[in-house]
């Protein structure tokens, strides 16, 4: 199996500061989409050299599909960019110095030592970074001038800018501020952990936040082996803090595999094995009444209302507003029509934790 092949640029068929989308071609005579980070390799331009590592595309990943660049061959030289001590990517070949909220220097250091709880900060809890777009709309449709922080994780992709979604959310004005914590990288603000970032977040004085790993959830078909096992102390986490925990099920009807109909096992697992702390549990009102059905009785035998409190909330409105604004509803293949609950429960959720914060 390959992993590093050299290639050349074709096209740049999307750039802006942190992010390039490239068509490359091989010296097989392969043509393939790539994507480059300039601050981690430099601009890329039509025409250079470049190290490609092609391991997503063999593999077949999911969320995969591109190539990525490693090193622009044609001219390799390339500047720091931030001036901060923080490094993320530590012990890689392309390790990145950062800017971090925590650090000396910066001026958020002194609103963040000043903060040291989130007195019912709204955190909304996402095992999918697909459902960020339907929580940022539920946070909106309540309160349409709310600033909403979004807080990606390093558990998927660990670069920010290849999120697609979070620049048409934030064009859209539906997303207002992003944190990248861990070793995720690229965000407005970068921070250490996920303890700070959401600190950070009210510092900042957001109204919400939302807390998802970026693109590129790891499962493993076994009871432990997935990426969203963190879920479960980041809710203790916003407990500690003392912020309000609102945890966005995973729910579908339309997922071929058993594990993951109705209520997936990855809920069910996180919020009944994995936190040691109470969570505010929303699920959608959906159309459907044996969907319904299907649910209460999961729930029923799964003993997450044993561990949590459990609301059904409407998150209609949520969509609605998304498609207003054009931003497209897109899970692991599926789109809202395919199978509504899955964007339901985010939205839900938001919506929710909103009205929850607008009349507490």
């Amino acid at each position: 199996m390959r992993r590093f092949i050299a290639g050349f640029v074709r096209a740049v068929t999307y750039h802006d500061d942190a992010v390039q989308e490239l068509e490359v071609g091989t010296e097989d005579g392969e043509v393939a989409r790539a994507v480059a980070y300039p601050e981690l390799t430099g601009e890329v331009r039509q025409g250079d050299a470049v190290l490609l590592n092609v391991i997503a595309v063999e593999l077949g990943l999911g969320t995969g599909g591109y190539h990525f660049v490693v090193a622009n061959l044609t001219r390799p030289n390339c500047e720091a960019r931030q001036s901060g001590h923080i490094v993320k990517l530590r012990y890689t070949p392309l390790q990145v110095n950062v800017t971090c909220a925590e650090e000396q220097g910066n001026p958020l250091r002194d609103a963040l030592l000043r903060t040291d709880a989130l007195d019912g900060l709204p955190v909304i809890l996402c095992p999918l970074h697909s459902f960020l777009a339907p929580a940022a709309a539920g946070i909106k449709v309540v309160k349409p001038d709310a600033k909403v922080a979004y807080i990606m994780t390093d558990s998927a992709a660990l670069p920010l800018p290849f999120s697609r979604l979070v620049r048409r959310l934030k064009t859209a004005g539906l997303l207002d501020v992003t944190i990248t914590c861990g070793q995720a990288f690229g965000g407005d603000v970068e921070c250490v952990n996920a303890y700070t970032a959401l600190l950070c977040a009210k510092a900042l004085e957001a109204d919400a936040a939302i807390v998802a790993s970026g693109p590129g959830h790891l499962g493993t078909a076994t009871p432990l082996g997935f990426s969203g096992v963190e879920m479960g102390w980041l809710i203790d986490a916003v407990n500690d803090l003392h912020g309000r925990a609102v945890v966005a099920p995973r729910l579908s009807f339309a997922d071929p595999r058993p594990r993951h109909r109705g209520i997936s096992h990855h809920t069910v697992t996180v919020l009944t094995r994995l936190t040691h702390t109470r969570a505010t549990v929303v699920f959608p009102l959906l159309s459907d009444a044996k969907q319904t059905v299907t649910l209460r009785s999961q729930l029923a035998a799964s003993g997450i209302a044993d561990c949590h409190e459990v609301v059904w909330w409407a998150g209609d409105a949520a969509i609605a507003l998304l498609r207003q604004h054009e931003v497209p509803l897109e899970s692991m293949g599926r789109q809202f029509d395919d199978d509504p609950a899955l964007f339901l429960a985010p939205a839900a959720a938001a919506c929710w934790a909103m009205e929850k914060a607008r009349t507490s």
